[in-house]
């Protein structure tokens, strides 16, 4: 007779701090598990102040040597705006090449119909830039951001040589109805395991619950960096204690929760208390 595994995540209560449509695969892989999890969005978005950048980027979207999309949420605002000005036809029949921050981006972006070239080996706009390198000397690329991205990419290709167009194609923004009751739950320790996908997540949950709480909260629960980008703006918030996930797929994710509360599991059955 086969042997029956339970997961360390059967019962355990994880908030995630993004979108629902975002989390589709990662809620349906926990609750097979046996988790509890639901979704508390700390990150909506909203159109850019002015569509005339973006727009003249889309216009002339063949020119561009290169796409660089480093998220879905640019890749959805390039394509609805697209879609709206009657410049889809221009997506599809692009000369550029596409290149993407990662495994979810590049999913988001071959779905929209372009044809990725290029998947960051290590998951963020520097070390994309990096890989890069000397393939973007000369070459125009068109880079469609948030108003609130990292600045360090458009530098480091421009170092590399390359004519950057980088447009606002969304804004990032604080949701307006915040689930209270959740935000509650977690300062009252209600729940197991807390996740980032986002340093704009972490200062939005800071500004929410005060910067304070965040340190406070890594003693009660797994607080959760999806990426080193987030783990490294959790640490500046104090937040030591971490479980961190390398890249942001849904494998990872529990992968990295899986592992830690089974070392928990296994320090508090030989009698050692977590720090």
């Amino acid at each position: 007779m086969d042997k029956i595994t339970t997961s360390s995540l059967a019962g355990k209560r994880i908030i995630i701090t993004r979108a629902a449509r975002q989390s589709v695969e990662l809620l349906g892989k926990l609750g097979q598990l046996g988790a509890l999890p639901s979704v508390l969005p700390l990150v909506s978005f909203s159109a850019p102040e002015d569509y005339g950048p973006l727009d003249a980027a889309l216009d002339q979207l063949e020119q561009f040597d290169w796409i660089i999309f480093t998220s879905e949420n640019a890749v959805r605002a390039v394509v609805k705006r697209a879609s709206v000005r009657g410049n889809l036809r221009n997506v599809a029949g692009r000369r550029s090449r596409a290149a993407a921050v990662g495994p979810t981006t590049a999913a988001a972006a071959e779905r929209a119909g372009f044809s990725v070239d290029y998947r960051a080996k290590t998951h963020s706009g520097a070390a994309l830039a990096n890989e890069l390198g000397e393939r973007v000397r000369n070459q125009s690329i068109f880079l469609p951001r948030s108003d609130r991205a990292n600045p360090d990419l458009p530098g480091l290709l421009r170092a590399h040589g390359a004519q950057v167009t980088e447009v606002v194609a969304y804004r990032t923004v604080t949701p307006v109805n915040l689930d209270r009751d959740k935000i509650a739950a977690i300062t009252n320790g209600e729940t197991e395991a807390l996740l980032f996908f986002s340093p704009t997540a972490v200062e939005h949950f800071a500004s929410i619950v005060g910067d304070k709480m965040l340190p406070n909260l890594q003693h009660r629960m797994a607080v959760t960096a999806v990426g080193p980008i987030t783990a490294n703006t959790l640490n500046q918030a104090g937040v030591n204690n971490l479980v961190v996930a390398e890249e942001p797929t849904s494998d990872a994710v529990i992968a990295a929760l899986e592992k830690h509360f089974a070392k928990a599991a296994r320090m508090s059955a030989a009698g050692v208390t977590r720090e």
